[in-house]
Formats: structure tokens, sequence, C-alpha cells
């Protein structure tokens, strides 16, 4: 006795189904992870550039001599003596209570997913991952990952 009217897919057909879905989320997945890997990339260049951009500005302001001698010790060469500072803000001489404040906040590393920043001072050794304290002249992540091309993201 055959029924009639009933509609539906044969063993055969799942199967061939199932295999063609496995066969693009298998393609799919490289390309999410590169993406992925392409966002996090890109907000460590923005939160590096933030960072050192706002390092440059306070290091402009000593060398004008906008900042009063409190702030700017004989160690620091000129830089800021820590990231803080940055999101405090500073002092202008000749103003009473007027700060300037060049960071916001400290940006997230999105590679360690901490607020955690390498930092080198101006008698660090350029590839030195220690931080000598004397003063922030630069700032790098603490992962140890490497780029696409090769590069730790530390060297960028």
């Amino acid at each position: 006795m055959r029924r009639t009217g009933q509609r539906g897919m044969t063993l055969v057909e799942l199967i061939v189904a199932f295999t063609i879905m496995a066969l693009l989320t298998t393609m799919a997945v490289p390309l999410a992870r590169y993406k992925v890997r392409r966002d996090r990339e890109r907000e460590l260049r923005y939160a590096l550039r933030e960072m050192r951009t706002a390092i440059d500005k306070y290091k402009d302001l000593a060398d004008t001599g906008q900042l009063p001698p409190t702030e700017v010790t004989v160690d620091s060469d000129g830089y800021p003596v820590s990231l803080d500072i940055l999101v405090e803000g500073v002092k202008l001489s000749g103003t009473v209570d007027k700060k300037v404040r060049l960071l916001r906040r400290i940006p997230k590393d999105p590679l360690t997913n901490t607020f955690d920043w390498g930092k080198r001072s101006t008698r660090d050794d350029p590839k030195s991952v220690s931080w000598g304290g004397q003063n922030v002249f630069d700032v790098f992540t603490r992962s140890i990952e490497k780029a696409g091309d090769g590069t730790p993201y530390a060297e960028w």
C-alpha cells in the first residue's frame, strides 16, 4: 500500500545536503578567524596611535615650556612619568586650575584583553621588554603572538 501526497527527503538527499553544509562551514571558519584577527589588529593600531599621540603632545608641551617645572623632572626628559598622568591631566604653567587631559582613558589591549601595556623609557634598549621607569617614551602590547607577516605584535 503506497501513500500518496506525502513529501519528504530520502536518506541519500539528507546525506548530500549535510555534506554540502559541512563543506561550506569548513570554508567559512578560516574566513571568520581571519576577520577577527584583522579586527584585533586594527584595534591595536588605533590604541597604539592614540597613546603615542598623547605622549607626543605631552613632550611638545614640555619642550615649549607650557608645563610647570614640577611636572617635568630631570629623569623624565620631557616625557610623562606614567600613562596615568595623560588621563588625569597636567596643569599648564601660568594657569591656576586649568588641566589638559591628553587621553580620555587608557585603552584596552585587544590582544591581551588587559589595560597592562608594555612601556619603554628613553634610556631603555629599543628591543627591551622591561621598563626602566624613568619615563614613558613608547608603549607596546605584551602579547607574544605574531602578525600574518611574521612580525611580533610587540614590535608594532
